[in-house]
C-alpha cells in the first residue's frame, strides 16, 4: 500500500521502520534530500505509527479512546512514499552501491542509500500485531483482561513495568498489583540507587506490592487463578493475570542479510560513530537497535536522525560524512498513571523532579501532541 507513488525515474532513498527514531529522520530528509533526484520511501509493516508511550495505557482501557489518536497514519508527512510490508531481507549490490530490500510477498524495493531503524521486539501489552484488525484486537483483548483481572503480577520493574502498573491503578483502583523484578530496587543500575529507591518508594505508596531480586520463571495458563511461585520461593497468591514487562530485543534478524559481522551476538547493529555501518557505505541506522552504550529511549533519537540526515545527504552528494554522534546525558520520566511518578536528569549532580513534573512533561499527555507534531497532525 502507496500513499504517493515513487518517481521511477529517481533513485530511492529508503527508510525501514516507522518508529519514533525513523519519522524524525523523514523530518530531516524532507528538508536537506535533494527531490529532483531522490525519492523518499518508508516501508513499514503497519499501516500507521503506533506511539509506544501510550501504548499501555491504550492497552489497559478504552477510556477516551486514545487509540485514535495513539495509532497515526504516516500520510501527511509530505512527499513519502510509504511501502507497507515487512523486510525480510536485503540484497546489497556492493558496497556503497545501493540494492534491493526483499519484502513478504516478494515485492522488491531498490535503493541508494538506506536507514534502518526497526526498533524492538516486545512481549505483553506492547508486543503489537502488524494488521490493524490484529491491533485493535490485541487492545480488545488485553483490556478485557485486565477489567476482569483482581490480582495482577507484572514481570519486570523497568520504565514499562512501573508504568503499566500506575495504569492499571487509574483504571482500576481496586486491582491488587505486584511487581517482580530482578534488581535490588527498580530501573537498572544506568540511574544512582538514590533515585531508583525514590521511585520505588512513589510505587509502592500507590499501593503496588514490588518483590526485588526475585523471577518467575513458570507463567500460570491465560484466564485461569493460580498461586504463583517465584524462583526464591516467595507464593503469590490467586493471581489471575501474569503481565511480561521485560526482555525487549532489537529487531534485526533480516539485517544479517547484509554478511556476518553486521549485528553483535545480541541483535544489535554496529555502526561507525557517523551511525553508518562498517563496510557497508550508505547503509545507516537508528533506534533501539544501535550498538551503542546508551539506555534504549525515544528521548535518544532525535541526535540519531540529526547525524543520519546529515551524513547521508553527504554520502549522495560524495563527500566526507562530518557528523558525529556523541550520546547524551541519561535522563528517563517514569509516570506511575497520569498524577504520580519521577523523572532524573542527568546532568550536573544528577537531578530528581516528582509527579508534578512527570505528570507535566509525560504523565498526562504521553507526549501525544509531540508524536502528532512530528507527523503533521497537530
Amino acid at each position: 500500500m502507496s500513499y504517493k507513488k515513487s518517481d521511477a525515474s529517481k533513485k530511492n532513498v529508503v527508510v525501514v521502520g516507522g518508529g519514533y527514531a525513523n519519522v524524525h529522520v523523514v523530518n530531516y530528509l524532507e528538508k536537506t534530500l535533494d527531490r529532483a533526484r531522490f525519492n523518499l520511501v518508508l516501508v513499514n509493516p503497519r499501516p500507521y505509527y503506533v506511539h509506544l508511550i501510550a501504548s499501555l495505557r491504550v492497552a489497559v482501557t478504552a477510556e477516551g479512546h486514545l487509540e485514535d489518536e495513539a495509532l497515526i497514519p504516516y500520510d501527511k508527512l509530505p512527499a513519502v512514499t510509504l511501502v507497507q510490508g515487512k523486510v525480510t531481507a536485503i540484497e546489497e549490490a556492493a558496497p556503497g552501491k545501493g540494492g534491493v530490500l526483499v519484502l513478504e510477498g516478494g515485492e522488491r524495493v531498490e535503493y541508494v542509500a538506506l536507514v534502518l531503524g526497526t526498533g524492538s521486539t516486545w512481549t505483553g501489552t506492547t508486543d503489537f500485531p502488524d494488521t490493524d484488525a490484529d491491533i485493535r484486537e490485541h487492545l480488545r483483548s488485553w483490556r478485557a483482561a485486565f477489567s476482569k483481572a483482581k490480582n495482577v503480577v507484572i514481570v519486570g520493574g523497568g520504565a514499562v513495568g512501573i508504568e503499566l502498573s500506575g495504569e492499571i491503578l487509574d483504571a482500576y483502583p481496586r486491582t491488587k498489583v505486584t511487581i517482580v523484578h530482578g534488581g535490588e530496587h527498580l530501573l537498572n543500575d544506568t540511574y544512582p540507587d538514590r533515585f531508583r529507591k525514590n521511585i520505588e518508594d512513589r510505587v509502592r505508596k500507590r499501593g503496588v506490592a514490588v518483590v526485588d531480586e526475585d523471577y518467575i520463571d513458570n507463567f500460570p495458563e491465560p484466564n485461569t487463578t493460580a498461586d504463583v511461585t517465584t524462583r526464591r520461593g516467595k507464593v503469590l497468591k490467586s493471581v489471575d493475570l501474569v503481565v511480561p514487562a521485560f526482555g525487549a530485543r532489537p529487531n534485526t534478524t533480516f539485517i544479517n542479510s547484509l554478511g556476518a559481522g553486521v549485528l553483535t551476538e545480541e541483535g544489535f547493529v554496529k555502526v561507525k560513530p557517523t551511525l553508518e555501518l562498517p563496510a557497508h557505505p550508505g547503509v545507516f541506522a537508528v533506534g533501539d537497535i544501535l550498538d551503542w552504550k546508551e539506555q534504549k529511549q525515544a528521548g535518544k533519537v532525535m541526535g540519531h536522525a540529526a547525524a543520519v540526515a546529515a551524513n547521508l545527504v553527504s554520502f549522495l552528494d560524495g563527500r566526507p560524512q562530518t557528523k558525529v554522534y556523541k550520546g547524551s546525558p541519561e535522563m528517563i520520566v517514569v509516570p506511575i498513571g497520569k498524577a504520580h511518578g519521577a523523572g532524573y536528569l542527568g546532568f550536573l549532580w544528577g537531578i530528581t523532579l516528582g509527579s508534578w513534573f512527570t505528570s507535566l512533561v509525560k504523565g498526562k499527555t504521553l507526549l501525544l501532541p509531540m508524536a502528532k507534531g512530528k507527523l503533521h497532525y497537530a
